[in-house]
């Protein structure tokens, strides 16, 4: 008996391209007083700074003109300008280097002094000059949800981070600090809890607690439910 196999389907140029394109490395850095470099003073060096200044990095701006809010983080003591355009020495000793000034050939320019200096770089809305990609980030505490598409488009990470924001409500802020504290106390015992318990152990009930307030029960909600 012969079973018949119809023709292969021949790859599209969107799979040619997934195929030949590795997928990027998702990570978080820890930035906590480490220099950073951003070139350019407009509206997308301003949300670059700003993020960078979340993250504690020690932000230095290179840019002839800079906009209000950028001034005023200056005038805070919480960024250092260079007033004037950039050089390829503004790259050494950066942990980060972020480009926003929409300027092609400069981001070419500063890219390649990154890469000799042996520093990362990004560039806004220039894929080929991009070390690294910034995601569209969804904060509650210390709880971080980043969407990226790699570069592809800012535009729909963003949504897709807009359409999350519902299912992950405030008070999971304060579910983290709960599920945190218990997690340190378990790891004073004798052995580990399995994973799986874990997610068993974070269900509806233990979030409305803590949705409620009622962060002491939460606690020992969860520590019966993983120890009991």
């Amino acid at each position: 008996m012969s079973v018949g196999v119809g023709p292969r389907r021949q790859p599209s140029p969107a799979d040619r391209a997934r195929a030949e394109t590795p997928a990027p490395y998702p990570i978080f850095l820890h930035l906590r007083g480490r220099s950073c470099l951003v070139v350019g003073g407009g509206p997308v060096a301003e949300g670059k700074v700003g993020g960078l200044l979340e993250a504690g990095a020690r932000v230095t701006i290179v840019s002839p003109t800079i906009t209000e809010r950028l001034r005023e983080w200056i005038g805070e003591g919480r960024c250092r300008h260079l007033v004037r355009e950039y050089r390829s020495s503004d790259v050494r000793g950066r942990t980060l280097v972020l480009v926003a000034t929409g300027d092609a050939r400069l981001a070419a320019r500063v890219h390649k002094d990154a890469r000799r200096a042996r520093v990362l770089v990004n560039a806004a809305d220039d894929l080929e000059h991009c070390d690294f990609f910034l995601p569209a980030v969804l904060r509650r505490g210390r709880l971080v949800v980043a969407v990226s598409t790699g570069g592809a488009s800012p535009t729909l990470a963003r949504v897709v981070r807009d359409e999350l924001e519902p299912l992950v409500p405030e008070s999971y802020a304060l579910l983290l600090d709960v599920v945190a504290a218990v997690r340190a106390r378990a790891r004073q015992g004798p052995a580990p809890i399995p994973a799986e318990r874990w997610r068993g152990a974070i269900d509806a009930r233990l979030r409305a607690l803590v949705a409620e307030g009622q962060v002491e029960e939460a606690r020992a909600l969860l520590w019966a439910r993983l120890v009991g």
